[in-house]
């Protein structure tokens, strides 16, 4: 039997919504992509959301329309996947990586503060396993230094932070990823939420090859099938089969999480100490959405750790390695780049299988593998 670390949960009503957009006349950009949009906004209590095709999609339309551009600097976090910082690459900016809180894992305020220069433009806070960031104190550094806000909420759909959920805070724009590990899954899929207008207008343009009909923003109109190129915008379009599909699943996301929220406490009532084990410690006033429960071995090399576990059948995985140790970083100006708390972490986490289909006799069954192996 293999445990694998993420899965998605389908059934068989998510499968009839499917079904039903199948037989219908739209398969994309239909009705069913406003229905989801509409639901999705509604849940976290922004007022505009735009759909796309996956969450590295999300990020890079988010950096467009904060106007991003060559020579500018954009602060983010190590300790994630490498498209919260290749969103920022493909404007032509320059991802500049502060260190993380060793608590949290989330990246640490004091260390964005140190990483402003002229050149910043805007903050990227990854929501790391679905925990949220210090969202206060990032928008007072933020309103002080005239950045804007992109939180990356890939992992975080339904968490809350001070009792407001992810996408409802003042930031300028949350971006969510439907992929089939994350939430709620689409397939593939990502989502922009904001309550700025001119911001969801710039996002629609650049999810749809910067195209509009609207005549607002037309300089002029030749008839019913006149349309107009603003901007270079790209091909970033949900289908109507995937939004079907994410507002089924948007029905069951609270459920989703409380099962979540329960494995991860028993993980942590299994795990509490234990010598050598360090538990995901949790903000008092945040609820996380727990995407990942990450597990640090602390006296056990991680390498021989991992390779133990896949050879017992449990999927563990690792999230992330630092996105500056990647070879195309370290040959693009990154080599002296160093992130002492990241590194740490990085040295010693494994992502325990965590999602909501996982039974309790399955992860019995990590939690013994994992005492028997420290």
């Amino acid at each position: 039997m293999y445990i694998p670390y993420g899965h998605q949960s389908i059934t068989e009503e998510d499968i009839q919504a499917v079904v039903d957009v199948l037989r219908s006349d739209y398969l994309t950009t239909g009705p069913a992509i406003g229905e989801f949009e509409q639901k999705a906004a509604d849940y976290v209590g922004a007022k505009y959301a735009v759909a796309v095709s996956n969450g590295t999609a999300a990020l890079h339309i988010a950096c467009l329309a904060a106007g991003i551009a060559p020579g500018d600097e954009v602060i983010t976090t190590p300790i994630t996947f490498a498209a919260s910082a290749n969103c920022v690459l493909y404007c032509g900016g320059r991802p500049v990586f502060a260190d993380i809180d060793p608590v949290t894992y989330n990246i640490d305020p004091a260390e964005i503060e140190r990483k402003i220069t002229p050149k910043t433009k805007a903050i990227i806070p990854v929501h790391f396993t679905g925990q949220p960031c210090e969202m206060e104190e990032i928008h007072r550094i933020a309103r002080e230094h005239g950045l804007a806000v992109i939180e990356d909420a890939a992992h975080a759909l339904g968490a809350e932070y001070k009792g407001q959920k992810i996408g409802s805070l003042p930031s300028d724009m949350t971006a969510f990823s439907f992929h089939p590990v994350k939430p709620i899954t689409t397939g593939e899929g990502g989502m922009v939420v904001t309550d700025d207008a001119k911001l969801y207008e710039r996002l629609c343009l650049f999810r749809s090859h910067g195209i509009t009909r609207a005549e607002g923003l037309m300089g002029q109109n030749e008839g019913g099938w006149y349309y107009e190129q603003l901007e270079l915008g790209y091909n970033y379009r949900m289908t109507d089969i995937q939004a079907a599909l994410g507002s089924s699943q948007l029905e069951k996301l609270d459920a989703f999480i409380q099962r979540r929220s329960y494995l991860a406490g028993r993980y942590t009532e299994a795990f509490a100490g234990i010598p050598g084990l360090a538990c995901p410690e949790q903000l008092p006033h945040a609820a996380s959405g727990w995407h990942l429960y990450v597990l640090q071995f602390l006296e056990q090399e991680r390498g021989q750790a991992f390779a133990r576990l896949r050879e017992a059948g449990i999927g563990v995985n690792v999230h992330y390695i630092p996105v500056y140790h990647h070879p195309y970083y370290r040959k693009h100006g990154y080599q002296d780049t160093f992130c002492p708390h990241a590194e740490q972490l990085y040295q010693h986490m494994l992502s325990l299988p965590l999602y909501p289909g996982l039974t309790e006799g399955q992860q019995d069954v990590v939690i013994e593998q994992v005492k028997k192996l420290v």
